[in-house]
């Protein structure tokens, strides 16, 4: 299919995504994990296309004291803890403003895990190829820590699937991932929501509705 720019919503993002990496070769056993929200709906289509498992990947930045949007590290799905020993150093961040941060955000973390997942396991990732998805990087950060993530939990391959993307983030994820695939990395990407027609916040009920539906699909391990 041609990829028509802007994308019209997440569910066109993610079907032009799929076929980009179908046209890449099979997935065998791979593993497809979504950022919520945002990137559920794009997942889901590249999980269907491709006839992988769809699971999620949750995601909290953890912000420097005085300077949240600053991210010292990360936590992610299943006990994950990545820092930036940078940040921490330059803003002599003490262990126990760390260890606030890090029990709020593994709070909200639970919270969000439960709404989605309910009493459903995790996935194993260990020694398996992991696509990770998101409708777009801006800074990167967050997936950055997915990465990271993924790797801490044994991905034998770890590939960022992305519909649009900073070229200087896409750049820096390909540093640390196997590789990354976008289909849009425009130089003045200023937000990720103008490349999309319909950008509109991804309820919880959505991501919820998407999630039970491709669990209900059967996909067989290979």
């Amino acid at each position: 299919m041609s990829v028509r720019i802007p994308f019209p919503d997440r569910t066109y993002a993610g079907q032009a995504l799929a076929e980009r990496l179908a046209r890449q070769g099979d997935w065998p056993g791979a593993l497809v994990l979504a950022l919520p929200r945002g990137g559920v709906p794009v997942a889901y289509e590249v999980a269907e296309r491709l006839g992988l498992e769809l699971d999620i990947l949750v995601v909290r930045k953890l912000g420097a004291p005085g300077n949240r949007e600053l991210a010292m590290g990360a936590i992610a799905s299943g006990g994950v803890q990545v820092m930036n020993e940078d940040i921490v150093r330059l803003m002599h961040i003490s262990q126990t403003d760390i260890a606030a941060t890090v029990a709020a955000e593994t709070a909200e973390l639970h919270r969000r895990e439960g709404a989605y997942r309910g009493e459903r396991p995790r996935p194993g990732v260990a020694g398996r190829a992991v696509i990770l998805v998101d409708d777009g990087l801006a800074t990167g950060a967050t997936m950055r820590a997915a990465v990271q993530a993924v790797r801490a939990l044994g991905a034998a391959r770890v590939v960022v699937a992305v519909p649009v993307a900073a070229p200087e983030s896409a750049a820096q994820l390909e540093d640390l991932a196997d590789e990354v695939v976008c289909l849009h990395l425009p130089v003045d990407l200023l937000a990720i929501g103008r490349w999309y027609a319909n950008f509109e916040q991804t309820a919880d009920d959505e991501v919820i509705g998407l999630l039970q539906r491709a669990w209900q699909r059967a996909v067989p391990r290979r």
